[in-house]
């Protein structure tokens, strides 16, 4: 894309949908002053190139219809997560570093650098209000950053180096916690404590007996309770009571599942049920108020290779007149399941591992990433395809879905970051 091409675009660029002030946010002597030694996304050099490089790029580009890029990271992208409110991404990858950058402007802007890590950047999110980011590697280094400036700056709050290797993260949608997941099975969840200035381990589960590989918060509105649901490649799920640590229920291969011992790896809820994929392809569907398993199936039964049964991806419809669960697995299997009959009403076939599945917002619109590093967004009630973002020269890790779905942003496993526009 040209220069002016470039201001054109930004010229007509769609104002972020948030209570900031824009005009202050993305000053650009504010975010220079953040981050003075980066810059923005690098010039087209392809001048500087010979002819056998002209090509390349040249074949490269025509294959690629995302709007921008992000390009900093020096490593795979494993991570990238959204600002509740602002027109904000945070991206974590193997170079042991995240970067937080703007999606509403072309190139986009950097705005920090969140160092100190010391392993891959794995995981990570923001609290609800905005305030704080939380960051954490594969060596257990969690870092809190906190907001000022109304979002144009980040300084270090606090950070937690005293556990193992970290797997996940998962912070509360509306009060200042997060829980993460261990490698030997432990569950930890802090609490922000604002007045102190510092992060308070409120409790240290140790019931699975292998990798804890995620967990969720769930009946989030009710602010006496905070309750916490987490899977392990044990075949277990645990439901804790996380203010003092005190296990709800726990679900196990011998008293639950009939002997079947599946390694639970993703976890989604939706009102008072939840959703549960194993690496063989088990899918359970729990009452997550008592711990009652509603069904079980087997999501793919035959497969060439017993690692692509491993189902990598979920998402739950919110649309009150659509009933469908999402499950994406690493055959490339995209199941439509109907969460009434719990019977597949469709199938979705991609060329290469599912990675992550979400639905935008309450619509019928599911977007999947791809290891064939590609972007989709199709109908649900019908399968449809409605858009493919390409791009990438290798997987797509993760994604995040802005503007109401108008946007995505991608985490390139070749350490690229693109911005999709899915409407024209």
């Amino acid at each position: 894309m040209t220069n002016s091409e470039m201001e054109n675009t930004q010229e007509h660029q769609e104002q972020p949908a948030n209570d900031y002030d824009e005009e202050a946010y993305v000053d650009q002597d504010e975010i220079e002053e953040v981050a003075d030694d980066h810059g923005l996304a690098p010039e087209d050099d392809d001048d500087d190139m010979d002819v056998e490089g002209q090509e390349e790029t040249l074949e490269i580009d025509m294959s690629n219809n995302s709007w921008t890029y992000f390009d900093q990271h020096k490593d795979s992208i494993f991570t990238v997560f959204k600002h509740p409110s602002l027109p904000m991404v945070v991206t974590g990858g193997g170079d042991e570093t995240a970067y937080m950058w703007t999606t509403h402007t072309q190139p986009p802007r950097f705005v920090g650098e969140l160092a100190g890590h010391k392993e891959s950047v794995i995981a990570g999110g923001f609290t609800g209000d905005g305030k704080y980011v939380i960051t954490t590697d594969m060596a257990g280094l969690t870092q809190v950053h906190k907001s000022a400036k109304g979002g144009q700056k980040w300084t270090k709050f606090a950070e937690w180096d005293d556990q193992e290797e970290s797997i996940w993260v998962t912070v509360h949608p509306l009060q200042l916690y997060f829980a993460m997941g261990g490698q030997s099975g432990s569950v930890w969840v802090y609490r922000i404590d604002e007045q102190l200035g510092s992060l308070e381990q409120i409790m240290g589960g140790f019931s699975h007996s292998m990798e804890c590989n995620d967990g969720i918060f769930v009946d989030v509105d009710n602010q006496e309770q905070l309750t916490l649901i987490t899977c392990s490649e044990d075949g277990s799920i645990v439901c804790w009571n996380a203010f003092t640590g005190a296990v709800r229920y726990k679900l196990t291969p011998h008293d639950n599942f009939k002997g079947v011992e599946s390694p639970w790896v993703k976890i989604t809820a939706h009102k008072n049920v939840f959703a549960a994929g194993a690496r063989d392809g088990q899918l359970a569907i729990v009452n997550s108020d008592t711990g009652r398993i509603v069904h079980t199936v087997k999501a793919l039964d035959n497969a060439d290779d017993i690692a692509d049964l491993s189902i990598e991806a979920l998402a739950w419809c919110r649309n009150p007149t659509v009933n469908i669960l999402a499950v994406g697995l690493v055959s490339g299997d995209v199941l439509l399941f109907d969460s009434l009959q719990w019977r597949v009403r469709r199938t979705i076939k991609l060329e290469d591992a599912a990675t992550k599945l979400e639905f935008i917002e309450n619509t019928p619109f599911l977007v999947g990433s791809c290891m064939n590093g590609r972007m989709y967004k199709w109908d649900a009630r019908t399968g449809d395809e409605m858009f493919v973002g390409y791009g990438h020269n290798a997987g797509i890790l993760d994604f995040a879905v802005m503007d109401h779905g108008k946007k995505l942003v991608t985490a390139g496993d070749e350490g690229v970051s693109l911005i999709f526009e899915t409407e024209q």
